[in-house]
């Protein structure tokens, strides 16, 4: 079994120094837990309302920054995935995850589908987003709003991922007395009809008048919410990362097999 772990704490918009604080602390706590697979929030060195490119580039970091080796430090046995402001090639503004494996940082992902005022910050990603084979498995990455394009879901299904590690920021929305989030239904969903498991991570707290859903969800490859965010805004479940592997699901129905992408 895997321990799969999302921290969801309160980043403060453009306090880089606290933020470094905050989720070196959170990455350490989830390590001290047993996590082997710790999940943190969309942009958690930055906070999200950024009001300009100007104050985006003042908390802007790059891939070899030294923070990303104190996550590494705080959690050597993990995978650790986390979002980002990335300063990129002249200038130019990524939302952007990190993920490191045992404490080397492996991939830094961004992301490709921007979601409303992000357009005017950050230049959307080029490049797919990656199946990482890391010591916990074969690890998807994306961020939020990407979540929401089936194709890419299915996408890094079909290239055998066993979870898909999701750093997010959904504000809240209104939805009917009971439901769950629409985010983590899209969520569910995309783990049940591609037969893997998902860790979506939210944040927590209320900044420059948004307020955030606090909807972390820890889903197994079934489709079934297995944590969600407690009272400390930890969601953690052991998970059989190996189910992912098989699309079976009775003796004439597989996920895959049955698939007609010539119809498509």
């Amino acid at each position: 079994m895997t321990r799969v772990h999302c921290a969801q704490p309160a980043p403060r918009v453009a306090d880089l120094p606290h933020n470094r604080e905050l989720s070196v602390s959170a990455v350490r706590g989830a390590a001290a837990r047993g996590a082997d697979v710790i999940v943190l929030p969309e942009l958690v060195t930055s906070g999200y309302r950024l009001s300009s490119v100007a104050e985006a580039a003042s908390v802007a970091l790059t891939p070899d920054d030294p923070l990303f080796a104190e996550w590494g430090r705080a959690a050597p046995d993990s995978v650790v995935v986390g979002g980002f402001c990335e300063r990129g090639a002249g200038g130019r503004l990524h939302n952007s995850a990190a993920v490191l494996d045992r404490g080397e940082l492996v991939a830094a992902y961004r992301k490709t589908h921007l979601w409303d005022e992000e357009k005017l910050l950050f230049t959307p990603g080029s490049a797919a987003p990656p199946v990482l084979d890391t010591s916990r498995g074969r690890i998807g990455v994306l961020i939020c709003y990407d979540l929401e394009f089936p194709e890419l879901t299915r996408k890094l299904a079909l290239e055998g991922a066993d979870l898909l590690a999701v750093p997010t920021n959904w504000p809240l929305v209104p939805r009917p007395a009971g439901e769950r989030p629409p985010e983590v239904v899209i969520a569910m969903a995309a783990a049940r009809v591609n037969g893997v498991a998902i860790a979506c991570c939210d944040r927590a707290g209320t900044e420059r008048g948004t307020r955030w859903t606090e909807g972390s969800a820890v889903i197994d490859h079934e489709g079934w919410v297995r944590a969600e965010a407690d009272e400390s805004g930890c969601a953690e479940a052991d998970l059989d990362l190996a189910a992912s592997r098989t699309k079976r699901r009775t003796a004439h129905a597989d996920l895959f097999a049955d698939r007609r992408p010539e119809l498509y």
